[in-house]
């Protein structure tokens, strides 16, 4: 079967659409992920989500190569929109733990995380790394990859901007705003219940000052941070589960859906 210049047009659209999406992802766009697994993912998604879109005739004309190039940017500032919405969830859970993080006293030790591309706690890696495990665990890429085809029908292939651009900003914002107060939501039992010790602390300083109470503070905050986690995990895990199902809804309202 012959595959004509315009239908080959398509497909480069459709697959600069869908790497931008993927490398928007913390565990796809990292460096650790070789450049080739990104593409070849890219390739294959890609073939799965053309039959979405309307079928060219093989004489179909080729778009002339300003306006090619012309689409191509738009689908990457589709690609980058669709995938920032993404990115935004997981933004969530990174506001939560560097909360936490501080709370407890970690933020003290940064090391490097090669996933996210910047630095972190060791609280904080370990928070982060039980959401991506519970990512997979719900079927999260599963609703990543629905989100990812309903783009193309939100916005097909070399479709205006006109909406995204009124409505971008407006709608981004939004996203942000909810994106910090769930953030904050999330690690309020933690931070409360080390904000307790903190004024047990100081209570227990004015009671009896010749206790250290800045050493055993360390220690005690340390502890309630990683117990503190490991008990409200199990009364976190629907919110982190709705959460996850609101990324492919976040990824089609900000594309105007």
């Amino acid at each position: 079967m012959l595959i004509s210049v315009a239908q080959a047009q398509i497909f480069v659209l459709a697959l600069t659409r869908v790497l931008m999406i993927l490398l928007a992802m913390p565990f796809l766009g990292g460096n650790l992920v070789p450049n080739q697994v990104k593409i070849g993912l890219g390739v294959i998604l890609t073939m799965f989500m053309l039959p979405w879109q309307p079928a060219l005739p093989p004489n179909a004309d080729a778009m002339p190569l300003f306006g090619f190039l012309v689409s191509m940017i738009k689908e990457i500032i589709i690609g980058a929109m669709a995938g920032m919405a993404a990115t935004l969830v997981f933004g969530i859970f990174q506001v939560a733990a560097k909360m936490m993080e501080m709370s407890a006293g970690f933020s003290a030790a940064q090391i490097f995380n090669p996933t996210l591309g910047d630095t972190g706690s060791a609280y904080d890696q370990l928070f982060m790394i039980i959401i991506y495990l519970y990512f997979f665990a719900v079927n999260g890429h599963h609703i990543f990859l629905i989100g990812l085809q309903h783009t193309f029908q939100v916005l097909p292939i070399n479709s205006p901007l006109d909406n995204l651009i009124n409505m971008g900003t407006a709608r981004f914002m939004e996203l942000f705003t909810m994106m910090i107060t769930s953030g904050i939501q999330m690690a309020l039992p933690i931070v409360g219940a080390i904000l307790l010790a903190d004024i047990t602390l100081g209570l227990l300083n004015k009671v009896a000052p010749q206790i250290q109470v800045f050493f055993l503070g360390i220690n005690i905050k340390i502890w309630i941070g990683l117990l503190g986690v490991i008990l409200t995990l199990s009364f976190m895990a629907p919110m982190i589960r709705n959460t996850f199902s609101m990324m492919g809804k976040m990824m089609t309202k900000l594309l105007g859906a």
